[in-house]
């Protein structure tokens, strides 16, 4: 039985809870977790510049995977939205734009991917903070048919940084066609948010009711507390 190691992260532009952009401690993060399929959150890239300021080639190639980089928009000179890392090959990927009128631009990377002859859809999220926001965004999760577009083939992994820490329209519908992660941990170890001293869940992974999710949990080490405001969640599923 094949089992994959996937996680979420948001990394806040790789700046610290010290205030400190460092790109190579959330390389460092990713690499105690190992997985084999990475969504990134709040990527900042930077192309023909140092290194370190393309965040999304820097971190991929520290970890040898690929990678694919969805703009949601311009920041500073580069490119600015959600990254997804593969040590699969990524069979094709597309952008859905979900953004709402007068709010900051979100949306939707959608990779497929093949693992051991099986397709799976991933979609890697970053929904806005207001709640009429998200709102229309949980009806755009649909509208724009992104998990229920018409050439979708095998089974969906939805993985991100929702921004809705109670249950909203967004855990509603996401609920009704998914089975969500959930841990076997007291209340306060599911937090992410801050990484420090978290008292808000914010980060999620929702899977195909045909999947199984033998392993769920968010990352503790001495530098995913330092690295990110977010705490990286991580799940393994046996195919």
């Amino acid at each position: 039985m094949k089992t994959i190691r996937i996680a979420t992260y948001n990394i806040h532009k790789c700046q610290g809870m010290d205030g400190r952009v460092r790109p190579e401690r959330i390389a460092r993060v990713l690499e105690e977790i190992n997985a084999d399929v990475v969504a990134l959150q709040e990527v900042h890239s930077v192309e023909n510049h140092r290194a370190e300021a393309d965040q999304s080639r820097y971190i991929a190639e520290a970890l040898d995977m690929r990678f694919i980089h969805a703009e949601a928009r311009k920041l500073h000179g580069g490119a600015y939205g959600n990254v997804l890392l593969s040590r699969f090959p990524v069979d094709s990927h597309h952008n859905v734009d979900i953004t709402h009128t007068g709010r900051e631009e979100r949306s939707v990377l959608r990779a497929d991917i093949a693992v051991e002859g099986r397709s799976l859809h991933f979609f890697n999220l970053h929904l806005g903070t207001g709640y009429f926001e998200r709102r229309f965004q949980a009806r755009a999760l649909m509208e724009h048919r992104v998990l229920r577009a018409p050439d979708l083939s095998g089974e969906r992994i939805v993985m991100g940084d929702l921004n809705e820490w109670t249950r909203g329209l967004v855990t509603h519908t996401l609920t009704e066609e998914l089975r969500r992660v959930d841990l076997e941990l007291p209340l306060f170890r599911r937090r992410t948010y801050p990484a420090l001293l978290p008292f808000l869940h914010l980060d999620y992974i929702y899977y195909e009711h045909t999947l199984r999710a033998r392993d769920a949990f968010f990352h503790h080490s001495r530098l995913s507390l330092i690295a990110s405001d977010h705490l990286p969640l991580v799940a393994d599923f046996d195919l």
